[in-house]
């Protein structure tokens, strides 16, 4: 098990694991989560570790076919601006490697934006803490276990 899905088995929250085969040469991650599973792309998220001037990281969680909006996910942080983190600060903070960072289970957790399309979804995908292996979960989870906000931070 992987600190993600460590995470939500104690708490209690309602997820589902799914696996595939994980091809090294995707260029896309998440697009390659949707494929292998036949999942609806919209329904996929990408979770993306970004830092403000002062180095203060965030975490916000997209749609896979979509891009994060860094001007909307400095505003939902409250920021002047924020950047991506550099992949290797990411995976240190998170405790993940870059192509498998979960929105949950990090070692330092930060504060998180979802994208409000996932309230619209029953349940969304997203890692479950290593490339090819997915969990399922409701909306209601980034809330419980995170204490997430949802804000429109997706650029479609």
């Amino acid at each position: 098990m992987t600190p993600a899905i460590e995470q939500l088995v104690a708490a209690g929250i309602e997820h589902e694991v799914l696996t595939y085969e994980h091809d090294p040469d995707a260029e896309s991650y998440g697009l390659e989560a949707a494929r292998a599973l036949g999942l609806d792309p919209a329904t996929v998220f990408k979770t993306l570790v970004v830092t403000d001037p002062g180095g203060a990281l965030a975490v916000g969680v997209v749609p896979v076919a979509a891009r994060l909006d860094l001007k909307a996910m400095a505003a939902a942080v409250g920021a002047k601006r924020v950047e991506l983190a550099d992949p290797t600060v990411a995976s240190r903070r998170t405790g993940y490697v870059v192509g498998g960072i979960s929105p949950f289970g990090h070692k330092h957790p930060s504060p998180t934006v979802v994208d409000e399309w996932a309230t619209v979804c029953e349940r969304v995908h997203v890692s479950g803490g290593r490339r090819g292996l997915e969990v399922a979960v409701a909306p209601e989870a980034f809330v419980t276990l995170l204490a997430a906000t949802f804000a429109p931070i997706a650029a479609w």
